[in-house]
């Protein structure tokens, strides 16, 4: 019930996690169709940039305000916090706090005068501001580490390696929101190199129990996860796309004008090996550089159809190579009889 600056930059990650969600699922899919060619009619979502710009932002951020006031000198409070907050993010749509010149909230009393309230992609999340800048500003002194780094105890000394003399750096210590920020980007970039599979986990009731199903949480969890949109992108788009040339390498077998070498454009040779397949214009469109499949079903057909045509060369295969061996056997016989012979009437 009560969220502090532990919560706050919990529920930033999550941000960060649902907008790399939304940009390889949603975003980059239909502007993939987009790019293609494909005829295709935009599906609304809801794009959470801008709460993690509000929250990273590096002038008018949430992070970089408290990292600010952390630094200025002079008497700073969690309350001077909430009122540069308040100066800042006022006009923000998603930001509430009861102290912010923004008369839509001067009345709300489920927000007290302590406290600010954002609108995640999940929900509303209010937070107080209480212990918010001493938490930030959980700082590891320079020497502090450096005594630590002097102790005759060699697992301390290892623990502060940045006591080291020879290492000293004279720049202040990152703030604890900073260095959460730094790892937040770290994780984002590795996430962006890789082909990240999502699992998205549904709670069917809060007391966590067996077969109690509620139906009002399921559906929040549902809404603000993004599944609905995602469904539905997934429903009106295709479910498998691949380049020309390795769709054409992998089912070529299976017409015989692209067996065994296709000479013209990998296009035109996949066309004419749908064509030969018959398989109906609804199911798939071609783009500019990749062949799109609407259903799995005419996927899993194309396997099908492949491991038959594999099942049937390896027999071919198989026929042809005991027909070689069978006659050079015979053909050794033949000519073993014929010299053999030669010399049995040379004898008689």
């Amino acid at each position: 019930q009560d969220n502090s600056f532990e919560q706050f930059i919990i529920n930033y990650c999550n941000e960060k996690l649902q907008q790399i969600f939304i940009e390889l699922t949603l975003k980059e899919e239909q502007e993939e169709y987009i790019r293609e060619g494909i005829e295709w009619t935009h599906i609304e979502y809801f794009n959470n940039a801008i709460i993690c710009d509000l929250i990273e932002n590096n002038q008018t951020g949430i992070l970089a305000m408290l990292d600010e006031e952390c630094l200025r000198p002079g008497t700073v409070t969690d309350d001077t916090f909430l009122e540069k907050l308040n100066q800042v993010c006022a006009t923000h749509q998603h930001f509430e706090s009861r102290m912010s010149k923004s008369s839509r909230f001067l009345n709300d009393t489920s927000l007290p005068h302590s406290c600010f309230r954002i609108q995640h992609y999940a929900g509303k999340v209010m937070y107080q501001v209480e212990g918010f800048v001493d938490k930030n500003n959980d700082l590891l002194y320079r020497d502090l580490s450096q005594a630590m780094w002097k102790a005759s105890h060699s697992l301390i000394k290892a623990l502060f390696p940045e006591g080291n003399p020879a290492k000293i750096n004279l720049k202040r210590p990152p703030t604890a929101g900073s260095q959460f920020k730094a790892s937040v980007a770290t994780l984002m970039k590795n996430l962006q190199t890789k082909n990240p599979n999502y699992i998205r986990c549904i709670k069917p009731n809060e007391k966590k129990a067996a077969h109690i199903f509620n139906e009002a949480l399921v559906c929040h969890q549902i809404r603000y996860l993004g599944l609905l949109e995602n469904v539905r992108v997934r429903r009106a788009g295709y479910a498998f796309r691949q380049a020309y040339e390795p769709c054409l390498e992998r089912y070529k077998m299976l017409c015989k004008q692209t067996w065994p070498h296709w000479r013209g454009p990998a296009r035109a040779g996949v066309e004419v090996l749908f064509n030969e397949l018959r398989i109906p214009e609804e199911e798939f469109s071609f783009g500019r550089s990749k062949i799109f499949i609407r259903n799995p079903r005419t996927l899993f057909k194309l396997e099908d159809l492949r491991k038959q045509r594999l099942e049937d060369l390896a027999t071919l295969i198989g026929k042809i190579y005991r027909g070689w061996k069978c006659r050079t056997r015979f053909l050794l016989m033949k000519r073993c009889q014929i010299v053999i012979a030669s010399w049995y009437r040379r004898y008689a």
